[in-house]
């Protein structure tokens, strides 16, 4: 059972909107509209990089890392998907599934400061989430 001590990192609470949790991570919503793009974060306390997981919480991420890009490829019918822990810039352990398209805006470069972020519709939004909730078997 996760920690009760975890906290999810600011920035990613300002930049995200939740779609729930899965029994490691909680899934979320990158509110850019330009990429579908989610991500996970393990909710333990104070982990940084994969290897402060302990080898069960690795399997189980990985195993969550599955779901979550099989559902939003099936869902967004995306073209490639890149799949990255980084923390460069929020240090909190959280992996990126970002559907991508031969004619996004980035493409063939990585997402990030290719374009300014533009927040979704919130109609079209709460759509998406709804659709991944139901893929994911996540309460809303």
């Amino acid at each position: 059972m996760p920690d009760t001590s975890f906290s999810l990192h600011p920035q990613l609470t300002a930049d995200t909107v939740p779609i729930g949790d899965l029994p490691l991570c909680r899934v979320l919503l990158a509110n850019d509209a330009n990429y579908p793009w989610l991500i996970l974060v393990p909710r333990r306390p104070n982990i940084v990089e994969l290897i402060d997981l302990d080898p069960a919480d690795r399997a189980v991420l990985t195993a969550e890392i599955d779901a979550v890009s099989r559902a939003l490829k099936a869902i967004t019918e995306c073209e490639k998907l890149n799949v990255a822990a980084l923390g460069n810039v929020v240090p909190q352990l959280h992996v990126h599934v970002i559907g991508r398209r031969h004619s996004d805006a980035a493409w063939p470069k990585p997402v990030w400061g290719a374009a300014p972020a533009t927040a979704y519709d919130p109609a079209i939004r709460d759509g998406f989430v709804m659709v991944l909730r139901r893929a994911l078997d996540l309460a809303g």
